[in-house]
């Protein structure tokens, strides 16, 4: 069944904001949410920076719930509660088998990890807290939403690092497609500013000491960031029938793998999933006015993905806007797309290109109109979205005005 699924609602938080509207206001502007790492207990790393929340939002989520929570689960029913009131939806037992959930997060419950391997190996506990496995797993988001709004249709997590929300999202649209729902909320959670993942990206030699300067000629790096963000998808006909606002059509879907290497970026995974979304969208090349890139602030992922972009648009490469919002909200990793469907949503409903942040100077392999720093008036009737994960896993999602 070949149904049009639209977005009729979002929600989101990040570094940059606790809801959409106050994560697109600092996006659109440029503001990097940046900076030394407040809340997090660093147990002795020095010189890391992150883009974190600083305080959450009023939520009414149960108290009996809550104690099972890790703060991914947390951090997704809030997006989910916020794109479900935006979508004006309710759900109930008439509709309940008719909505799902899926939910991207690249690294799972690693607050709870952490505490129990603190817990048991360096305070000599003997057990730990009973909560401790049900919040590691990593579709633990999924089931906390389901729990939350009452969904009944298909709910499941999913992970592929980087690229899980727009895997997500992608499959939401497929449970959408072939009939198996009629409403899916889908998105991505991730909170990886913990000690033991702080460590492990820095064994990497990958993490940024100041800030996240995508395709800029002085980048040193990548930031993390915590975040969710979560999207109502619907049928265009469901939308239809009971008067929603549609925001944006998830437009084309296209994914791929490098099959080439677990950390190292490469070329022709990211071009073939590019190419693969125009196509499951019916575009051509010069219909797309934005593309967000992945855009992480390492040189290797800038230099190959500016490569990929060129491969598939060509001469258009040149002349559509292009930007990386991981200079303001960090990567968030399993979160990462979601928020950037966020700022691809956005710029359709507003006809302006969010910049790249804390841009300095060319890039002479990183040569395309990446928006340094500040925000570009254009007519956005198609966005994309690229979601490259380590590991070779690729996702690319196309949105289109309605």
């Amino acid at each position: 069944m070949d149904r049009r699924v639209v977005i009729t609602g979002m929600g989101g938080l990040c570094g940059l904001g606790t809801d959409t509207t106050s994560i697109w206001k600092w996006m659109r502007e440029g503001r990097s949410a940046i900076g030394p790492l407040l809340n997090t207990e660093l147990h002795g790393l020095k010189g890391i920076v992150g883009a974190e929340i600083k305080a959450l939002p009023d939520h009414n989520i149960d108290r009996k719930q809550l104690v099972s929570m890790d703060r991914i689960s947390v951090l997704a029913v809030i997006a989910a509660h916020e794109a479900m009131r935006q979508a004006g939806l309710t759900c109930n037992e008439e509709n309940a088998l008719r909505f799902g959930a899926t939910v991207g997060v690249g690294l799972g419950g690693w607050d709870a990890t952490e505490k129990a391997y603190r817990t048991l190996l360096v305070d000599g506990g003997t057990r730990t807290e009973i909560f401790t496995g049900v919040k590691a797993m990593p579709s633990a988001a999924a089931c906390q939403v389901s729990m939350s709004l009452g969904l009944r249709g298909p709910v499941f997590g999913v992970t592929s690092a980087c690229s899980s929300a727009n895997h997500a999202i992608a499959s939401a649209v497929d449970q959408i497609k072939c009939g198996r729902a009629d409403v899916m909320l889908a998105g991505g959670s991730d909170a990886p500013l913990v000690w033991i993942v702080l460590k492990a990206w820095e064994a990497m030699r990958a993490l940024a000491p100041d800030t996240c300067r995508p395709f800029s000629a002085g980048r040193k790096g990548v930031v993390l960031g915590e975040g969710a963000g979560m999207a109502v998808l619907e049928s265009y006909e469901h939308a239809v029938a009971r008067g929603a606002t549609i925001l944006a059509e998830v437009a084309g879907v296209g994914l791929s793998a490098d099959a080439f290497h677990i950390t190292a970026p490469a070329i022709h995974g990211p071009e073939a999933a590019m190419r693969a979304c125009l196509a499951d969208a019916g575009l051509n090349a010069e219909d797309v006015d934005y593309l967000n890139a992945h855009g992480t602030g390492t040189k290797a992922n800038d230099q190959n993905e500016t490569a990929a972009i060129k491969r598939v648009f060509a001469d258009h490469a040149y002349s559509m806007s292009i930007s990386s919002t991981k200079s303001t909200h960090a990567h968030c990793i399993g979160a990462a797309s979601a928020l950037e469907m966020i700022a691809c949503v956005m710029a359709i409903q507003d006809g302006v290109v969010p910049p790249t942040a804390n841009y300095r100077e060319p890039d002479p392999d990183c040569d395309l109109d990446v928006t340094p720093n500040v925000p570009r008036e254009r007519k956005v009737r198609v966005a994309m979205s690229n979601a490259f994960a380590m590991g070779g896993t690729n996702a690319v999602l196309a949105f289109r005005q309605v």
